[in-house]
């Protein structure tokens, strides 16, 4: 039996992830003052931050369509896993599963989950990469899919952003108190609710402090951490995100770890210099 993993382009697919040709993109798209940018192969992140820094308006974004996700679904593989955003912060997974509703109406011997990642960047990474892990132990679909809703209760997400201007103007931290302490470089830190709706865990003064006050927020809740394995995504920040995996593997025995830099959704919003963490 055949299997494909389609992940939306919130989630970064590592070298080795795109070579095995196991997993497809599903490509969100931006918008930044009219100019049209595809979260795909052809991303250029540092255009793509010239344009935020100079834009006086909010970058927008538009997910997959029900459409787009189909034609993914249509890849000769009998089972089907999709991967998408925390559906608290898009309609991606909305669209995925209209999608597939539709797609199975004329296709009832295909095997298609839409998986809820409750999470993104590289939280979603972490999962498309939990559903091969599972394929290749030979469970069935209905065990894959046990497995993988159980992986995704048990994951945590953590960020320290540079700014939450793109956050904060479309809409998604709502209910966190507005920050006016930008002059006294307060930095605060993020993470998910089990819901996947973004929380916020404290404040420090300067990014260093931030990044330890995560560090220690992460190590703290940490549950079973040699068996998993450690994600860390960076905007434009290779060093700071070397050293955020240095002071955790200090801290944590992990099962592995990598990193990743930022696709374009996850550069939309974590903008330059921000940080993410998933374990």
């Amino acid at each position: 039996m055949s299997y494909r993993i389609i992940v939306d382009s919130c989630g970064e697919l590592t070298d080795e992830m795109k070579k095995s040709g196991m997993y497809k993109s599903a490509p969100l798209s931006m918008e930044v003052n009219g100019t049209h940018v595809a979260d795909d192969n052809t991303f250029d992140q540092a255009r793509f931050l010239r344009l935020l820094a100079e834009s006086p308006h909010c970058p927008r974004s538009s997910c997959p369509s029900p459409e787009e996700y189909m034609s993914l679904y249509d890849c000769g593989a009998d089972r089907v896993y999709v991967v998408t955003l925390s559906s608290e912060l898009s309609g991606s997974y909305n669209s995925a599963e209209l999608g597939r509703k539709l797609f199975e109406e004329e296709h009832s011997d295909k095997k298609i989950y839409v998986f809820n990642s409750r999470s993104a960047s590289v939280g979603e990474t972490l999962i498309a990469m939990k559903i091969r892990e599972c394929e290749e132990r030979g469970m069935d679909f209905e065990e894959v899919k046990e497995c993988v809703e159980s992986y995704i209760k048990g994951q945590n997400t953590y960020f320290v952003l540079e700014n939450l201007d793109t956050l904060r103007k479309n809409g998604r931290l709502t209910g966190i108190k507005s920050l006016v302490a930008s002059a006294l470089n307060i930095k605060p830190v993020m993470g998910s609710t089990p819901a996947g709706a973004i929380c916020q865990l404290g404040q420090a003064r300067g990014i260093k402090r931030a990044l330890d006050k995560m560090t220690d927020h992460i190590v703290q809740n940490a549950e079973s951490p040699e068996e998993k394995v450690l994600g860390i995504a960076h905007c434009n920040c290779p060093e700071r995100a070397e050293k955020v995996r240095e002071i955790l593997l200090g801290k944590l025995k992990v099962k592995s770890s990598f990193i990743v830099n930022t696709a374009g959704i996850s550069t939309m919003y974590a903008n330059d210099g921000g940080i993410i963490v998933v374990l």
